[in-house]
């Protein structure tokens, strides 16, 4: 799926310095990023962006500080991703549970609610298994604002991606953890990478309007 707008989405990509995670969002025809990091002075302005990601292992406590820029970037229709599972309470309507008590070798996903279509074709399985280990990819569960669609929940019916495009004028995708990026993981987590470039193309499509 390519990107429909006709200019690249200016991406602000929040950091907490993490090693390589500038080489997991290289900028492309699609996309370009611009990295802010966070720290005891983070007050982020993210009025130039069109979409906010806040990837895996992310500074939550610094995100709590921003909840209000977020929460103003929402209002005038940008986007935010959030590929982690959140436990401060700075996304707005949506509620991040941290739960380990369900056995990994269990779990599993199905799609539920994909009015979007991101995952029209992609394997489910590539967001289940990584190296043969099951339960990989979240460690807790979402609870949904209302209105939002449950896009993928667990053998458990637990959300663990939900897009909102109710709470705000702004979409959010939300993952339980996630760990989406801008390049492949390889042959093995394919799925991952088309579900990022459908998220490039939402994106876009939102920002044409």
């Amino acid at each position: 799926m390519t990107n429909a707008s006709t200019r690249p989405l200016d991406i602000t990509l929040v950091s907490n310095g993490l090693q390589g995670l500038g080489a997991m969002f290289p900028d492309t025809a699609a996309a370009r990023y611009r990295t802010v990091p966070t720290g005891p002075d983070f007050a982020p302005d993210f009025s130039g962006a069109d979409v906010v990601v806040v990837p895996n292992g992310s500074d939550h406590v610094a995100m709590h500080r921003a909840a209000g820029a977020v929460r103003a970037h929402l209002d005038r229709a940008g986007a935010l991703w959030c590929f982690d599972g959140w436990f401060t309470p700075w996304v707005p309507g949506n509620r991040w549970v941290m739960d380990n008590t369900k056995p990994t070798k269990d779990v599993r996903y199905r799609v539920r609610t994909d009015r979007r279509g991101l995952f029209d074709g992609v394997r489910v399985a590539d967001f289940e298994r990584s190296q043969g280990m099951s339960g990989w990819w979240a460690c807790g569960y979402i609870e949904p604002a209302p209105g939002a669609d449950v896009v993928l929940e667990d053998t458990w019916g637990r959300p663990v991606v939900v897009l909102d495009e109710a709470t705000a004028p702004g979409a959010m995708f939300l993952t339980a953890s996630g760990p989406l990026a801008g390049v492949p993981f390889g042959a093995e987590h394919a799925g991952l990478y088309t579900l990022y470039e459908r998220l490039l193309t939402l994106a876009a499509e939102r920002a044409e309007r």
